[in-house]
């Protein structure tokens, strides 16, 4: 039987801890964990936007408390979905803090979503309030939401087919969050504070899936700050390291193991609110920059980058990029270019609070680069074959895992719920194995997705949006390898009856109706698509027929 219980660098069968002055456990909530960093840590900066503005610790507790105050004013309570739809900022973090700690749950929206795609998240977790901002790279979140659910309402409401939507509340107003208020409204907040419990929903993180919809994966506020904590722990994080954020906070990587991280810890953060590879180096250079976290194609494309040999960059201390598709020379160039005295890889899932296992500090170079490392600590992972036993050591299977970091469920979806998680086990769907030092390797997806840049892009929810295009009958997305972007998605497309379409046409459309790491690079006209004898569309053989075309032969 090939079972293993997560264990630390050192073999111990829990990784018993300190992070931040904290202990590592399920037993926190973020409103308490926000009042110890602000006792903590005082006036020393947190968060340093890309204008300059400086938010100490200190401020950041009055700030939440202010815009806390203010959200209960406006109605909302214990249990409310909260949106977010912006790029990374301070203004992001002190509203997301705010509704965790009078127990509303966040829900992130991914800013390069366009309109029917930010209205279904908005209707599906039945959100009450909309925080955004204007105009940021040629695109205005808040007119393009309020254009997207039919304009604002007769009766006042900010976008007249969000029934439940009671705010639109801008993070780029310069006083959405006023860092003073009265005594009586503190003790509102204070009260609201003291209800939520590590068993209280944090977020919900929406994430889709071979059955097309995105889905939202609920985390109780316990257990995301215990992964973060060990997260931190696993890369050696300190009070002294200075981190720049260039992961959009929308995702777990930016948000859970990367500002919130940086807040246990009492570290300093630049946030990103886009990446240019000169732009970081130069930061990094000039705030002598600790720790530098990212997908793949983020180192990759600093050192390929005109400046990258004109910038010192021997701060960089501590790193982390990629998963179970990192490319080995990413790996080997953390610590023979970057000069990252620990760089580290790491395998999660959405549904498991974006941590399953890790690889540690001092661990070999070569286990580094082949595997993820070992399941962390308090958490057991099965390697199943199709009837459900479990296989040798050494075999693949499908990885099942069972511990603190499976999510409570999906929101609102008690089927997929019972169908994803049974009898405690968490079925990922990734076929991986176990080798004989209990570390995991990743070798293959049974879900259908299509990691683009670190983005989770799913063919069949692809596939369901190009069914509304007018001109094409059917469609098949399938993934390709791109040098930079690690994988990219291409599309099979059979046209209706005399219909033309040219790859910038069908891009265009495509990119008016889906987040751009969604849209197909490639575009092949067919008049058929291979199939089995029970008619499903057979994907390798489109890949093999991709790839032939392109010139590339077998990936």
């Amino acid at each position: 039987m090939t079972e293993m219980t997560g264990i630390g660098s050192r073999g111990c069968t829990a990784m018993v801890g300190v992070y931040g002055g904290l202990e590592i456990g399920l037993t926190h909530t973020l409103p308490r964990v926000i009042a110890h960093v602000a006792a903590k840590w005082q006036d020393k900066p947190f968060c340093i936007d890309e204008d300059g503005t400086v938010t100490t610790f200190a401020a950041l507790e009055r700030r939440v408390a202010g815009l806390g105050a203010h959200l209960l004013e406006l109605g909302v309570r214990y249990g409310d979905r909260v949106a977010i739809l912006a790029p990374n900022c301070s203004g992001w973090i002190v509203a997301a803090c705010a509704a965790q700690s009078v127990g509303a749950i966040l829900v992130p929206i991914n800013t390069r979503f366009k309109g029917p795609e930010i209205l279904y998240v908005l209707r599906r977790s039945g959100a009450s309030v909309l925080f955004t901002v204007g105009s940021f790279l040629g695109t205005d979140y808040a007119s393009m939401a309020i254009a997207a659910g039919g304009g604002a309402s007769a009766d006042g409401r900010p976008i007249a087919e969000l029934t439940r939507l009671k705010a639109l509340i801008r993070i780029d107003d310069q006083d959405f969050a006023p860092d003073h208020l009265n005594e009586v409204a503190r003790n509102r907040f204070a009260e609201a504070a003291a209800k939520v419990t590590p068993d209280t929903t944090l977020d919900i993180m929406f994430t889709s899936g071979t059955t097309g919809q995105p889905k939202g994966a609920m985390h109780g506020h316990g257990q995301a700050l215990w992964m973060t904590g060990l997260w931190s722990q696993s890369n050696d994080l300190q009070s002294t390291d200075r981190t720049a954020i260039v992961n959009p906070f929308f995702h777990s990587f930016g948000y859970r193991s990367g500002w919130m991280s940086a807040l246990m810890g009492g570290m300093t953060m630049w946030p990103l609110s886009a990446f240019d590879a000169g732009e970081m180096l130069a930061l990094i250079e000039r705030e002598k920059i600790t720790q530098l976290s990212g997908a793949p194609t983020v180192f990759y494309s600093l050192m390929q980058h005109p400046d990258f040999s004109k910038r010192d960059i021997s701060s960089l201390r501590t790193g982390h990029t990629g998963g179970a598709k990192t490319p080995p020379e990413i790996i080997r160039a953390g610590y023979e270019v970057l000069g990252f005295d620990i760089f580290l890889t790491s395998y999660g899932q959405t549904e498991a609070t974006a941590m399953i296992s890790t690889n540690y500090p001092g661990d070999p170079l070569d286990a580094i680069v082949t595997t993820v490392g070992r399941p962390i600590p308090g958490t057991q992972v099965r390697i199943v074959a199709a009837d459900g036993s479990d296989v040798a050591v050494g075999d693949q299977g499908e990885l099942l895992v069972r511990g603190p970091n499976v999510m409570q469920g999906f929101f609102d979806d008690p089927v997929q719920t019972a169908a994803t998680i049974i009898d405690g086990w968490l079925h990922t769907g990734d076929v991986a194995c176990l080798d004989n030092d209990g570390r995991l390797r990743i070798l293959d997806r049974l879900k259908d997705v299509v990691i683009v840049g670190g983005f989770n892009a799913y063919p069949v929810e692809i596939e369901i949006m190009l069914g509304a295009h007018p001109d094409i009958l059917e469609a098949a997305v399938i993934g390709l390898p791109d040098e930079r972007m690690g994988e990219v998605t291409a599309a099979f497309v059979i046209a209706r009856d005399d219909a033309e379409i040219t790859l910038a046409t069908f891009t265009a459309w495509c990119r008016e109706q889906m987040a751009n790491y969604k849209v197909p690079r490639h575009l092949f006209l067919v008049k058929e698509l291979p199939r089995t004898p029970l008619g499903k569309v057979q994907k390798f053989e489109l890949r093999k027929q991709a790839l032939s075309a392109l010139g590339r032969g077998k990936a």
